[in-house]
């Protein structure tokens, strides 16, 4: 996997967070800005994504073991926001960079997780969504920046599961009732199939 330099104070945040997740037996994968930076083309991003499973009644716990990684809660009662919502929002207080730790409940998580590579950043390892999950998941969220993102790792990572892409992107458009969703990632697929 690609190894894009990040700046300093980014590093000093993943650190802690995969510190954190790792200390608490918390399988997880980088995803968002910070792991399109990672796999395809740096790019600008303020904060830190991931994704982690764990059942709901060790959030709390998690969320107490934190400051001893720099990393607090940024809303009054968190675990009753990810109760709701299956988002931790969390600060990196040495760093200032904000967090947000998703509690994965979907098997396609749950299997994006386990499927995660090891990236070598700043001299750690940090695990890392592939190529393949990223785009299904920027499909999903589908919003103008995710569009470019696919793009970006689609163009930069020549070795990918199209099917994987095809197969996951077409559950989530019938689940979701988001037939252009599909349509979107099959044409961007198709688009470097020709090239």
């Amino acid at each position: 996997m690609a190894n894009q330099p990040l700046p300093s104070d980014l590093v000093l945040a993943l650190k802690a967070l995969r510190d954190w997740l790792e200390d608490a037996k918390v399988p997880y994968s980088i995803i968002g800005g910070v792991a399109v930076s990672l796999i395809a083309q740096p790019r600008a991003t303020q904060d830190i994504d991931a994704l982690a499973w764990l059942d709901s009644e060790h959030w709390q716990a998690l969320v107490d073991a934190g400051p001893s990684h720099g990393y607090t809660p940024r809303i009054n009662d968190p675990v009753e926001f990810a109760r709701r919502s299956r988002v931790l929002l969390v600060r990196h207080e040495p760093s200032g960079i904000s967090a947000d730790v998703s509690f994965g409940a979907l098997p396609f998580e749950q299997e994006a997780i386990a499927r995660a590579a090891t990236c070598i950043i700043g001299g750690m390892s940090l695990k890392v969504s592939t190529a393949e999950d990223l785009v299904i998941m920027k499909a999903v969220a589908g919003r103008p920046r995710d569009l470019a993102d696919i793009e970006s790792i689609l163009n930069t990572n020549s070795q990918i599961d199209a099917d994987r892409i095809r197969y996951w992107v077409r559950q989530f458009a019938a689940a979701l009732d988001r037939p252009a969703m599909l349509d979107g990632v099959e044409r961007q697929l198709q688009n470097r199939e020709r090239q």
